[in-house]
């Protein structure tokens, strides 16, 4: 006999899809088949499954090779190293809940630490921009049910949200989008042919790096002024096609991607979409998006923004929130030598940070706390498997629109293994302890 569970939320992208169907077997310990979900989604949930996953932490040896320890002696390693560090630096939080998130922050003032999450090498130029002019946004329902102006902006759903486009963007019918994607008009902008741009009624094929000028060079047409015969290497009769088009709608969106945020011009070509955005207010209705990648990247920014006002690469040394990207943000950190140790949870440095980075991670004493084996475990002297959340136990996450959503735990995780929020609690404990506290 089996179990089918509905409702259940997808712990992958930021696009949090909440309709998977999940079959278990009666005991609760086995997924069977995963339904609803896309190719990746349903890979996270059956790669749980693996025959040959870890489930005990394991201590890096002077010669390089593995011993199996105790999740007692993981968590005092973890206490003692964070302790014990003038200077430590705690990264990730972007694949983990709220819930973990919150004590993790504890800790991190506990320790007074440096503390980051993935947005320092993703979005993080869009909290800058946001933070300098506000930002004009809706819910992924509001897109759903009336928009009929879509722009995908330096991002790529097709690959990195499979499921975006059919749940909310393009294909579904809303409220007032009965015709589906025969009552949308898409506009992709994208130096390259995209499987997304594909799909476009105007590609908008820039130059590479030159995002800043097509915004201006819209703005420009919004108001029929006079434009130069090329715009971003795209004939002055194509930005105008694109702005008309933009303004006859009756309620668009603009999403971005990584494309604008880590190229030429950062957290300024934001400024340049959010004022097209603002802009295109005048005319019609219209509201602006950042594609956030990891499942709970928007949770981190937002748990950080309640506990110290900022929403990334804090500076807790002095007992009290620091900001200042470019000085905080890990990878400066790290290339400057400036932490005496790393603690990694919910991602995965050894695989996105420049080598430098990393060569810095495996010098120091570190540890990664991740279900996975992964190329920053790898490298650091004490990896701790935990539990899957939104699989093998449940939390709090946050959308890519800033709407929380609870994960459901479907299944129970292999026996004796700590969730991240337990295991940063015995670590906190652990440390006052050693802090006398």
């Amino acid at each position: 006999m089996t179990n089918m569970i509905t409702d259940v939320v997808c712990p992958f992208c930021g696009t949090l899809c909440d309709d998977l169907e999940v079959e278990v077997t009666d005991d609760g310990k086995k997924i069977l088949s995963v339904y609803n979900a896309c190719a990746i989604g349903s890979e996270k949930f059956l790669h749980s499954q693996a025959s040959d996953r870890l489930t005990r932490p394991r201590m890096q040896k002077d010669d390089g090779t593995w011993k199996d320890v105790s999740y007692s002696e993981a968590i005092d390693y973890t206490a003692k190293m964070l302790a014990d560090a003038k200077k430590p630096l705690m990264y990730g939080w972007s694949s983990t809940s709220c819930d973990a998130q919150g004590v993790g922050s504890e800790l991190g003032e506990a320790v007074r630490a440096m503390m980051d999450n993935t947005a320092t090498v993703c979005h993080g130029s869009t909290l800058i921009a946001v933070q300098d002019v506000g930002i004009p946004s809706c819910t992924l329902g509001e897109i759903k049910n009336r928009a009929d102006r879509v722009i995908f902006w330096g991002c790529n759903p097709a690959h990195a949200h499979p499921r975006h486009m059919s749940r909310y963007s393009i294909f579904p019918r809303g409220f007032f989008t009965g015709k589906g994607s025969k009552g949308r008009k898409v506009i992709v902008v994208d130096p390259r042919v995209t499987d997304t741009a594909k799909l476009a009624d105007v590609h908008l094929q820039l130059e590479q790096g030159r995002d800043y000028e097509l915004f201006d060079g819209l703005r420009t047409a919004f108001k029929g002024e006079v434009l130069p015969d090329m715009v971003a290497g795209i004939p002055k009769e194509k930005v105008r096609e694109a702005a008309d088009l933009m303004k006859s709608g009756r309620f668009g969106i603009i999403f971005f991607g990584m494309g604008v945020t880590q190229s030429l011009g950062k957290n300024h070509n934001i400024d340049a979409a959010i004022s097209t955005t603002r802009d295109l207010n005048d005319y019609t209705k219209f509201s602006i998006m950042a594609m956030r990648g990891h499942y709970n990247v928007t949770g981190s920014g937002q748990v950080w923004g309640w506990q110290f006002g900022f929403p990334y690469c804090l500076d807790l040394t002095r007992g009290f929130a620091r900001y200042n990207p470019g000085e905080t943000s890990s990878n400066d950190l790290l290339r400057r030598d400036e932490v005496d140790a790393v603690f990694v949870l919910g991602s995965d440095p050894g695989a996105h940070f420049p080598i430098s980075s990393v060569k810095k991670i495996a010098n120091l004493p570190s540890v990664c706390i991740d279900p996975h084996m992964t190329p920053t475990a790898s490298v650091c002297k004490l990896h701790v498997p935990v539990a899957f959340v939104g699989i093998e136990v449940g939390g709090c996450c946050y959308r890519m629109d800033n709407v929380p959503i609870e994960t459901r735990k479907v299944v129970e995780p292999p026996e004796g293994m700590m969730t991240d929020e337990a295991f940063l609690e015995k670590v906190l404990d652990r440390v006052k302890q050693i802090k006398g506290a």
